[in-house]
Order: C-alpha cells, then sequence, then structure tokens
C-alpha cells in the first residue's frame, strides 16, 4: 500500500516533527509499505490522492494552546481528493493541553471528509516506531 506522512509545526523544517515522522514511517515500512513523507509548510499544492493511507503529525501553536498550525487545513483543501480517505493523526507531546489539541487536529481531518482510525500523542522516536509498525493501514482494522 501507498501510505503518505504529512507532518505540520510551527514553521518549516521543524526537526523534531521531522524525526517522528521519519520514525513514524520507519515502522510503517517495515511492514512492508512504501512510504513517502512532506513537510506540509514547505509542500503546499502537493496532491496525496493517489495514497491508500495518510498519516498526520503536528503540533500545538503554543505551549498552553489547543490549536494547531493553519496550514494543516489549508494544506488538506489544496491536496485533491481527500474524502473517505482512511487516516491517522498524531501530536508530539510538547504543550500542556495535548488532548485538546489531538481533538483539534482530528477535527481538522474528520472535517475534510478522512475517514480517522487511530490518533495518539507521540512522546518520542521509539514510540512513534512502534506505533507505525502496528498500524494496520492495508485493511479496515
Amino acid at each position: 500500500m501507498r501510505v503518505c506522512v504529512l507532518y505540520c509545526g510551527t514553521e518549516a523544517n521543524d526537526q523534531r516533527l521531522k524525526e517522528l515522522a521519519s520514525k513514524l514511517a520507519d515502522g510503517i515500512a517495515s511492514n512492508g509499505h512504501t512510504v513517502e513523507m512532506f513537510d506540509m509548510n514547505l509542500e503546499m499544492g502537493k496532491i496525496i490522492s493517489f495514497y491508500d493511507y495518510v498519516a498526520v503529525i503536528s503540533q500545538a501553536t503554543s505551549f498552553f494552546g489547543k490549536t494547531i498550525p493553519a496550514n494543516v487545513s489549508k494544506f488538506l483543501r489544496a491536496a485533491g481528493a481527500v474524502s473517505g480517505k482512511r487516516c491517522s493523526c498524531f501530536i508530539s507531546k510538547n504543550c500542556a493541553r495535548k488532548s485538546r489539541v489531538l481533538q483539534t487536529l482530528m477535527r481538522c481531518l474528520e472535517s475534510e471528509g478522512m475517514y480517522l482510525k487511530v490518533s495518539d500523542i507521540l512522546p518520542n522516536g521509539n514510540y512513534a516506531y512502534a506505533v507505525g509498525k502496528r498500524l494496520h493501514v492495508d485493511s479496515g482494522k
């Protein structure tokens, strides 16, 4: 299956999110899937319609905030036909209101018509790899 891992930080080239996305992608790829990663801040307008599964990683815009970067919804609106696409969403553990930020990201994906399968908070790269390894991207589970 073709899997797309998208990540979006508060600024372009966020190394912490890039590492989490890379580890998640490695975990998914270890199950034999083709995985590509994209920074939503740098690759606005990228079409992701032909991917079978989409994983999105983001973070809070501030430590006490509950919002995510605006580029997440902008990217998804410009990404082609994503409605009905199976997806998962994750946030990095960098804020005080983690569950509220995760809810905001989930609502963003669902508002685009995406079918959310899994959501989680990623504290580090090892955990991200383990989550990627156990994701069921090729089935309805």
